[in-house]
């Protein structure tokens, strides 16, 4: 077990990618505290992981909110007394639109939650994190890579999230490591909603697809085991990392 013994906070852990990264963590030996805004979701995931054998807790909240981002590292120590593996993966993709179509408080909720959402609970587990010599993986997108028409407040939000990750690798080093996923179109609720808002979802969907030289989307599962690589000690002397997960897309 690549994680044995070790402890894990995931947020954004009930669906999608995050739910996947709880279930791989698990099952490689690591005791998961999944948090999120929505309390169904996490209730499934957490019990699909202790009826398998595992350890899991949810947390409910909001990460761009300072107590509650607060609270989540202090009840992921509370329940198994340290904090190993820190995976920022709470995201939104708003209401997507050009700098004329987007509105403030569209522009705020976006940066709140992508950006703000990783510094404040980066910032509350990173005294943890020193006292285990843990890292920190952060969720960005191939957006955050390259431009991306109609999408402005996300597409910002996720280029900032790699800065983000430079910076705090530099800045935390050599205790803790930090480092950056970038996937691509993966199928999740979120990149579902995305598609399903088009006139003709499965014609945006083959044409997304022409950019990806394998030919298909990618699973949560492609992502988790990205981030299973940089939890494990296998990457003990990674840091600063951006990891393109992406089907070839930024290839092109």
């Amino acid at each position: 077990m690549r994680l044995k013994n070790k402890v894990a906070l995931i947020s954004g852990g009930g669906t999608g990618i995050g739910k996947a990264t709880a279930l791989l963590f698990s099952r490689e030996g690591a005791k998961v505290a999944i948090s999120g805004r929505r309390k169904e979701p996490l209730e499934e995931t957490v019990s699909e992981i202790n009826t398998s054998g595992g350890k899991a807790v949810l947390i409910q909240g909001d990460v761009s909110v300072v107590k509650e981002a607060k609270a989540m590292v202090d009840k992921s120590v509370k329940a198994f007394g340290r904090l190993d593996i820190l995976v920022n993966n709470a995201g939104v993709d708003y209401k997507p639109g050009n700098i004329p179509e987007t509105e403030e408080e569209e522009w705020d909720v976006t940066m709140d939650i992508n950006v703000k959402g990783v510094y404040l609970l980066s910032k509350f587990a990173v005294p943890e994190l020193e006292k285990t010599r843990g890292n920190i993986i952060n969720i960005s997108s191939v957006i955050g890579m390259v431009g991306c028409p109609g999408a402005i407040a996300y597409t910002t939000s996720k280029g900032a999230v790699l800065n983000l990750t430079r910076s705090m690798a530099i800045d935390l080093a050599p205790r803790i490591r930090v480092n950056c996923i970038c996937p691509g179109i993966v199928d999740t609720p979120m990149a579902r909603r995305w598609i399903g808002r088009a006139k003709e979802p499965e014609a945006l969907l083959r044409k997304v697809l022409e950019d990806y030289p394998l030919g298909r989307m990618g699973q949560p599962e492609d992502i988790a085991y990205a981030a299973l690589y940089f939890a494990s000690e296998e990457a003990g002397w990674v840091t600063g990392a951006v990891l393109p997960v992406d089907g070839g897309f930024t290839a092109g």
